[in-house]
């Protein structure tokens, strides 16, 4: 049975059975199967499976997707290693390349127990503003792991080509952003190349997550002092870990961000009791060891990176490639984070640029 399964995104149960008795997960292939579709996400699909009292999470591209970003070998390929060395990421247990099993290629993994902080999860708890500070903290703690773990010793070191990853990044978000622009955005442009001339030229290299933010880690329970997992691998790379932390700085909301901020990037990070994105650059300085430098673009470049995101997905859905009405608002989501980062180059800050 197929449960909260968008139209256009059902999975071949007949199919997908085959292949999990045939990787030995399952023992009948004509067992009852349940499938669950999270809704939480913009990005990669990904759906809870239940037969013979097991869970496992399948992971595919959403239709129409470029494979860059999407690539699922990859993903599979970064969990079956990375979990040798930071057991917080979850085990894979098998990988499909071949698109005739349900669609697509896709992966599985284990299913991790534990909360998920989404904002909507956070505010029916009603967490307290005295757990956040021990939150940010596992979240940091976990971030600064991640960052120094060695990429060599678990085979990884052909993940990526960590020279030249900033240029690289620049140039390459800014031709997809090009590549899937609906309307005219002067700001998107302005930052193209303002960080062009602006990028760091030495910086660190390291194992870096890409998306990494509190919806993307599972913690234990509500104590708040373990996380037991980290999510959504599928721009893992290697490169410079101040890029991973612009990019989380650009998803920390903050109230003071202004309305169309706060509800365009919905975030726990907003509730009373959590840092500023000045204060979790301190504290991940401190953690790390890391010297930050040149913070202004490490942050509007993570502005941007998210506005090209929300760019490509809204392109996807007026090409009808999804009915998931939660993309109609990604083109305005888009300008407004443009917005947002031009506004924080011409104030060189990482706070106080909201509308």
């Amino acid at each position: 049975m197929q449960q909260n399964v968008r139209k256009g995104e059902e999975l071949n149960e007949k199919n997908l059975k085959q292949f999990l008795q045939q990787q030995g997960l399952i023992d009948q292939e004509h067992s009852d199967l349940d499938v669950f579709q999270f809704q939480n996400g913009f990005s990669n699909l990904t759906y809870l499976l239940g037969i013979e009292d097991k869970e496992f999470v399948l992971r595919r591209p959403p239709a129409g997707a470029i494979k860059r970003g999407h690539d699922m070998g990859r993903e599979y390929k970064v969990l079956s290693h990375l979990n040798k060395a930071f057991a917080k990421a979850p085990k894979a247990f098998a990988y499909e390349e071949n698109a005739e099993v349900i669609g697509a290629p896709f992966y599985i993994m284990e299913k991790v127990e534990g909360i998920i902080l989404t904002s909507k999860e956070a505010y029916k708890r009603k967490i307290a503003p005295t757990d956040f500070p021990i939150i940010a903290d596992r979240w940091l703690t976990t971030f600064v792991e991640l960052h120094a773990v060695n990429y060599n010793d678990i085979g990884l070191g052909d993940l990526g080509k960590p020279a030249g990853y900033v240029e690289r990044q620049v140039t390459n978000w800014g031709k997809q952003y090009l590549k899937a622009a609906t309307i005219d955005v002067p700001e998107a442009k302005k930052i193209m190349q303002w960080m062009e001339e602006n990028q760091p030229r030495e910086y660190d290299h390291s194992l870096i997550h890409n998306d990494y933010r509190y919806d993307n880690i599972v913690f234990e329970d509500d104590s708040w002092q373990t996380v037991s997992a980290v999510l959504d691998w599928e721009m893992c790379t290697l490169g410079d870990p101040l890029m991973d932390l612009g990019t989380s700085l650009a998803y920390w909301t903050m109230t003071a961000d202004g309305d169309m901020i706060v509800k365009g990037i919905p975030s726990p990070t907003i509730m009373e009791g959590n840092p500023g994105r000045t204060e979790v650059v301190q504290l991940y300085a401190e953690k790390s060891g890391r010297s930050i430098n040149h913070l202004t673009f490490y942050y509007v470049y993570g502005l941007f990176k998210i506005a090209v995101i929300a760019q490509q997905i809204f392109h996807r859905y007026k090409q009808g490639l999804t009915t998931d009405q939660r993309f109609a608002a990604m083109e305005m989501a888009s300008q407004m984070l443009c917005i947002i980062g031009w506004q924080a180059i011409q104030n060189d800050r990482i706070e106080g640029n909201g509308f």
